[in-house]
């Protein structure tokens, strides 16, 4: 059962995740090694221990694509193309464009915006597949205008991939597919094989092994995130509907057994009541051990006695998703300092950012929204600046640099411009 606490309780409740056991570390770390110094004989080996199958070819051909598009529900294919529509809406307007700044003395000043060439985007499968994530993390990548984008997912025994996440990266524009999962398959992004192009960036979710190799392999690729267990907060007050806040807590529980869920709220009652409305909703649940194990050990309902105070704490902890479960909740916006991504008002619940309303649902967890953002179109760009001096402009300033850089005890930067003075 959830647990209630009060406010003044708060600073001991407070969950900070753990680093990856050091099994999972070392684990990873040998994985990471035998894939980049025996490619894809490596992976074959891997994907015969943990998957369960055999294959001669790692890439998902025509055909196979082809098929799942035959197999998969004609309604959910047709969800997936307005989901991606309204992606593709949204993360549109963030294309960004370079600057030039041009002065009257010559000199020339810009920023230039670049695609990345090549990203490795990772798919979970088994269990959980995920074709919303092949729509969020693909679709930015093809606005930012990369040359390339490459998909891993981990195989069925049979050795098949999900139809759903193939007619996915059919809808995406996914350029090729390979059936590799878990720290082998970002192991083989990162450096590259006989088969698997090395890329310059690696997104995408995926278990503990997944993320720990992502950490492990960051500096030799780019990464999105190391993304830890998913979260949910809740801030809500006396006039809300407990079976819908127990819902929306629910939603993220289910994911893991480490995810978590905090309600914050002015009123005891609603507290007392959500608490039971949780236990009734787990009940009826599929994933309910999941969910369950989520909810005892790490989800929390706190009461305050003010929004302000609420609105405090979850600044504090800068939740994943955040619900602001209030009527007139545009007017707290302003309020909301640190969060992934925040969905205003009951008609709002977070799966509607988990598949539909077009934001991206690649957000940052374990209160990394204090510093950094969900997945964009700018994650897939990276930027360059330039530079250009007349020889006139150069002179005008030269002493001046020259001085600095005496200061800062650097010679040969001096020099570098001094030499260009003393030409003339």
């Amino acid at each position: 059962m959830i647990r209630i606490i009060n406010a003044n309780e708060f600073t001991n409740t407070k969950v900070k995740w753990p680093p990856a056991p050091a099994a999972v570390t070392d684990l990873v770390a040998d994985i990471i090694s035998d894939v980049r110094n025996r490619g894809d004989e490596a992976l074959r080996e891997y994907t015969r221990r943990f998957e369960g199958c055999l294959l001669d070819s790692f890439e998902v051909t025509g055909s196979e694509i082809d098929s799942a598009l035959i197999k998969a529900d004609p309604d959910f294919i047709e969800v997936m193309r307005h989901a991606a529509a309204n992606i593709e809406d949204f993360h549109r307007r963030q294309i960004r464009q370079g600057f030039e700044i041009v002065q009257e003395n010559g000199v020339i000043l810009g920023q230039r915006i670049i695609p990345l060439r090549r990203v490795g985007i990772y798919i979970p499968g088994g269990t959980a597949p995920y074709p919303s994530s092949v729509l969020m993390n693909c679709i930015p990548a093809k606005l930012a205008g990369v040359e390339e984008i490459i998909m891993a997912t981990p195989p069925s025994e049979e050795g098949s991939v999900n139809a759903g996440i193939l007619a996915a990266a059919k809808i995406a524009g996914v350029d090729k597919i390979f059936k590799i999962g878990g720290a082998q398959a970002i192991a083989a992004l990162a450096y590259g094989t006989e088969t698997i192009p090395r890329v310059d960036k690696i997104t995408g979710p995926g278990n503990a092994y997944v993320a720990e190799a992502k950490r492990q392999v960051f500096g030799v690729v780019g990464i999105d995130m190391i993304a830890g267990p998913s979260d949910i907060l809740i801030i809500a007050d006396d006039k809300a509907a407990p079976a819908l806040v127990a819902a929306d807590l629910l939603s993220q529980c289910e994911h893991g057994d480490e995810s978590k869920a905090v309600l914050i709220t002015t009123c005891a009652q609603l507290a007392e009541t959500v608490c039971a409305e949780i236990e009734t909703q787990l009940a009826t649940l599929p994933r309910m051990r999941k969910a369950r194990n989520a909810i005892d050990n790490n989800s929390r309902i706190i009461v305050v006695d003010s929004l302000e105070k609420a609105f405090d704490i979850s600044n504090e902890l800068a939740p994943e998703h955040l619900e602001i479960f209030l009527d007139n909740p545009m007017q707290y916006l302003d309020r909301v300092k640190s969060a992934g991504s925040i969905f205003l008002g009951k008609n709002s619940p977070e799966a509607l950012g988990d598949y539909y309303a077009g934001p991206n649902h690649t957000l940052p967890t374990s209160g990394t929204a204090r510093f950094s953002s969900p997945l964009s179109v700018d994650d897939f760009t990276k930027k360059s600046s330039y530079t250009h001096y007349t020889e006139d402009a150069l002179r005008s300033v030269g002493d001046e640099i020259v001085f600095f850089a005496e200061k800062e005890g650097l010679c040969a930067h001096a020099k570098s411009v001094s030499i260009r003075l003393d030409n003339k």
